[in-house]
């Protein structure tokens, strides 16, 4: 009759596709005007994984490098195949033309440009192209990672390729032997997804587990390895059986955000300005990492935070150390945003905290606004 319900399907918010279609395009946007002035949309089921700006050795003009994979799975990881496409600018770079592209057999989910040619991460394996006319010419390829190569970085003739399970590996590219070799890899496993080189012997990474770390390769190994003419080939033919690297990095920091990390850039946020480690999460927050150069301010932080952990202890109960060190024990990090609350605790407590560090309450506010003032 007229009051029985209809069997007609209803659609409530965004139309859903199956599990394994998918969709991807690739706009350039004008940054005056904010506006779309191309957009490239992606058929055959095919997802854009990663991308990466490149210059190749003779053009001389950069060209945008597109990794793309056909029917992907996540879980099991896996896909139909891949392409690598290279996409050049036209009509005064407000459009994209596709040069060429080139198979490959896994999902790609790292590029980086390496001395006039580009590193991309296939799978486990470690690949470097050079450009051809009609496709990218494999010139070395390393196939010794234990998983997933999910982040690449480069200094130098230094490559720090971050794995999905198994943390950062310190490689180098020989041009004698045309071999890229691994040298050093870290002891504890890190499912990295995130990451960015401080320095020529250290790197920062973040991990899916909301731990953020800085690894540093020793300096007697670092000499070592630049000493030796075979570039780290002998020992890492010698220990190939044990699937590990013949050299350790050393976990110099450790610290629980708490929150995935997604992104990580070295930048400075005023002209002049210190440089600073900005980093990204899943949740959308945007933090920052700050150096401390000198003695006195690790001294007086790290009271600060000791001071802050006794007398104001978290409104849920937790202790602010143990959180910390959910995975690791936190380690050479200072919980700026715990110090912050120095500010709203009550008056008689900020005195006392004061006195132990010797200061007024003025000064250590003081302190905390010039820290902060480092950084906007």
């Amino acid at each position: 009759g007229e009051n029985e319900p209809s069997e007609e399907k209803v659609q409530f918010g965004s139309v859903r596709g199956n599990p394994e279609q998918w969709a991807s395009c690739i706009e350039v946007i004008d940054a005056t005007s904010l506006s779309v002035s191309s957009q490239l949309e992606l058929e055959g089921n095919y997802a854009v994984t990663c991308m990466a700006w490149v210059r190749f050795e003779g053009q001389e003009a950069d060209i945008l490098a597109v990794a793309t994979a056909l029917d992907i799975k996540l879980q099991p990881r896996g896909c139909s195949g891949g392409e690598i496409r290279l996409y050049t600018f036209k009509d005064k770079e407000k459009g994209l033309e596709l040069l060429h592209s080139t198979s490959v057999r896994g999902i790609v989910r790292a590029m980086k440009p390496f001395q006039g040619r580009l590193l991309v991460g296939v799978g486990n394996a470690l690949t470097l192209y050079e450009l051809g006319k009609k496709q990218l010419l494999k010139k070395s390829e390393n196939r010794k990672f234990p998983n997933f190569i999910v982040t690449i970085d480069t200094a130098g003739d230094r490559i720090y390729c971050g794995d999905a399970q198994e943390s950062v590996h310190f490689c180098r590219y020989r041009w004698e032997d045309n071999l890229i070799h691994i040298y050093a890899d870290d002891t504890i496993p890190r499912y990295m997804t995130a990451s960015a080189v401080l320095d020529y012997n250290t790197v920062l990474g973040g991990d899916k587990f909301g731990n953020i770390f800085v690894c540093r390769l020793p300096k007697d190994v670092s000499k070592e390895v630049e000493d030796d003419p075979t570039g780290g080939r002998a020992m890492d033919n010698s220990s190939s059986a044990l699937h590990s690297a013949p050299h350790k990095l050393e976990s110099v920091c450790s610290f629980h955000l708490g929150d995935t990390v997604t992104a990580i850039q070295r930048t400075t946020m005023q002209p002049g300005g210190k440089e600073i480690v900005l980093y990204m999460t899943i949740l959308g927050e945007i933090g920052a990492l700050v150096p401390l150069t000198s003695k006195e301010d690790v001294d007086f932080f790290s009271h600060l935070e000791m001071h802050l952990r006794q007398d104001n202890q978290p409104l849920c109960g937790r202790d602010h150390l143990s959180y910390r060190s959910s995975y690791n024990p936190v380690r050479n990090v200072i919980d700026g945003g715990f110090c912050e609350q120095y500010s709203q605790i009550s008056k008689e407590l900020q005195s006392r905290i004061a006195e132990e560090l010797d200061r007024s309450p003025g000064e250590v506010m003081k302190k905390l606004e010039d820290m902060r003032n480092k950084i906007l």
